[in-house]
């Protein structure tokens, strides 16, 4: 049985398609509103157990134990780290419970493309053109961490520009 996981997973709308395929399915978010439901959802599919599979945690404390999903998804949660330290954190812990041999898919916000218009305020934090502040990485640092992980790319990094206020990154790496 194959075992997917989404890392800040809200009310589950990037799980629908792995609960709808029969596959174990499990997701962990900070909002306690989200995650119950993510589990009233859930619960219409014999396969899940929405109490075991759906849990309230930090990303960078997951309650899993080591090598158990075939692929982790990270959609638009990576940017919300306050710090270098605490991205490295959550990035480890995603790794941490990802098999050899699987799949990392990670969505983020980046520099990329809109480095002139955003504004560094320090430890990868940067304020962007519609005043919000965010984490960004850029390519550099995504292919850096590619090889500290010990993973390889699966595909090459692509970048949408949302209008020049923001860039959504696409990163997908193989353990």
């Amino acid at each position: 049985m194959q075992n997917r996981f989404d890392a800040g997973c809200g009310t589950g709308r990037n799980l629908l398609y792995f609960l709808k395929s029969g596959v174990q399915v499990y997701g962990v978010d900070l909002n306690p509103e989200a995650i119950a439901e993510l589990k009233n959802l859930a619960g219409a599919f014999p396969h899940i157990n929405p109490d075991e599979n759906f849990s309230i945690a930090p990303v960078e404390q997951l309650p899993f134990e080591d090598e158990k999903f075939d692929l982790v998804v990270s959609s638009a949660v990576l940017h919300f780290a306050e710090n270098q330290e605490h991205f490295e954190a959550m990035l480890t812990s995603m790794w941490r419970v990802l098999k050899p041999g699987g799949y990392f898919f990670c969505r983020l916000a980046s520099e990329i493309g809109i480095e002139s218009v955003v504004r560094f305020i320090g430890n990868g934090r940067y304020i962007l053109p519609d005043g919000s502040e965010r984490f960004l990485v850029n390519q550099e640092m995504l292919v850096r961490l590619t090889k500290k992980l010990g993973g390889q790319l699966h595909e090459p990094i692509k970048t949408t520009n949302v209008q020049n206020m923001r860039a959504m990154t696409t990163w997908c790496v193989r353990k």
